[in-house]
């Protein structure tokens, strides 16, 4: 039947009435398509979605431009193709202004073969048909909502403890990043900062866990647009590139999947960010890094660089190094760590190690997008 919508009704006047700024309400949790447990169908869905739509704008209506009126989301559940081009076709233009959807593709936490999805190039490439698939409807169906990933944790269930909280399934989520980005996906929601095995922070001491770092030097140094990156060479090492958040440059993410063979990578922006395998050979998994003077007049020509490892080279780890060094919050007061970068010529390659995910920074880099 219809939605009872009277007591999220009084939620939202109450919140309008306390003043409170609101990002956006959402309908419903993970029943479309097939549901969990229970689903909706798309018709009643929209009609649903409508009501909401009409709530929200008349508890705003008296406030103007004073007050900011909330977006109004749906579905929040898994990517139903069918499903979802009827739910956008029945509902009104002006009544979405977002479609979200959740990721789980790793299987349930208990699966003992999660870390062998998140190495596998071939199983991280098939991530990608929930958000070209949703673009595509978005396209045909010729709606003005944006597409996003609602919720996020990888492995249903709460998790792996020491996979889906360690500097392993931060291959899987940057990786996640970066695809969900090419494809116009304007927020990614993590599940969740603290809770289950897949929070960003440690669920008894809130000690940052590795993807806490990720998230924050992604946050920190990609921007908003995305451009087109292509890699030559082998599928063990995955390439994003975005214009820069800090400079009018690039920032690239280059994750290597690979145990055991170092890549030393050139980049190209001819045309479109072109990635190439320099050389490869098998090395010490202990990587050296240089600092250069931030005084040296090389910094014209160079470039900084973040290199997360896994401390002990243990996957599993929950403490990740950045350029070698373990990252920390301060005991005294709770400070989260400096991430610094290190210093390296342009001319030279970037060197990805084993198992490790850097983010290069190329301040003096012309690209037009970028501009």
């Amino acid at each position: 039947g219809a939605w009872n919508s009277s007591n999220a009704e009084a939620l939202i006047r109450h919140t309008v009435n306390k003043k409170f700024t609101i990002f956006g309400w959402e309908l419903g949790n993970e029943l479309s398509g097939s549901g969990i447990g229970t689903s909706v169908a798309p018709d009643q869905y929209a009609s649903d979605i409508t009501n909401l739509h009409d709530i929200v704008r008349r508890t705003y209506a008296r406030f103007g431009k004073r007050m900011k009126k909330p977006l109004v989301l749906a579905p929040g559940g898994f990517y139903d193709a069918n499903w979802l081009t009827q739910f956008i076709n029945k509902t009104p233009k002006n009544s979405l202004q977002v479609v979200t959807h959740h990721i789980y593709n790793l299987g349930p936490g208990v699966d003992t073969h999660l870390v062998d999805k998140i190495l596998d190039p071939s199983y991280l490439d098939g991530g990608s048909s929930p958000f070209s698939g949703l673009q595509g409807i978005l396209k045909t169906t010729g709606s003005s909502a944006v597409a996003w990933v609602g919720e996020a944790g990888g492995a249903y269930n709460s998790g792996h403890n020491l996979v889906t909280n360690a500097f392993v399934f931060s291959f899987w989520y940057l990786d996640q990043l970066g695809m969900a980005a090419s494809y116009n996906t304007k927020t990614y929601c993590r599940q969740s900062l603290i809770g289950g095995n897949y929070g960003l922070l440690n669920t008894t001491t809130f000690v940052p866990n590795p993807d806490y770092y990720s998230a924050l030097l992604w946050h920190r140094l990609m921007g908003t647009k995305v451009l087109s990156t292509s890699f030559s060479g082998t599928k063990k090492i995955r390439a994003y590139a975005h214009c820069s958040k800090e400079s009018q440059g690039i920032t690239l993410l280059l994750i290597n999947l690979d145990s055991n063979t170092t890549a030393n990578v050139r980049v190209s922006t001819e045309n479109a960010m072109t990635v190439r395998t320099a050389r490869r050979h098998h090395q010490n998994r202990r990587s050296k890094f240089t600092r250069m003077s931030s005084g040296s007049k090389a910094n014209a020509h160079a470039r900084e660089e973040y290199h997360l490892t896994a401390n002990g080279n243990d996957l599993h780890s929950q403490t990740v190094l950045l350029n070698g060094k373990v990252l920390a919050v301060n005991n005294t007061s709770g400070s989260i760590p400096l991430l610094e970068p290190v210093q390296a010529r342009l001319s030279d390659p970037i060197t990805i190690a084993p198992f490790s995910i850097v983010f290069a920074h190329i301040a003096n880099v012309t690209v037009p997008a970028c501009k």
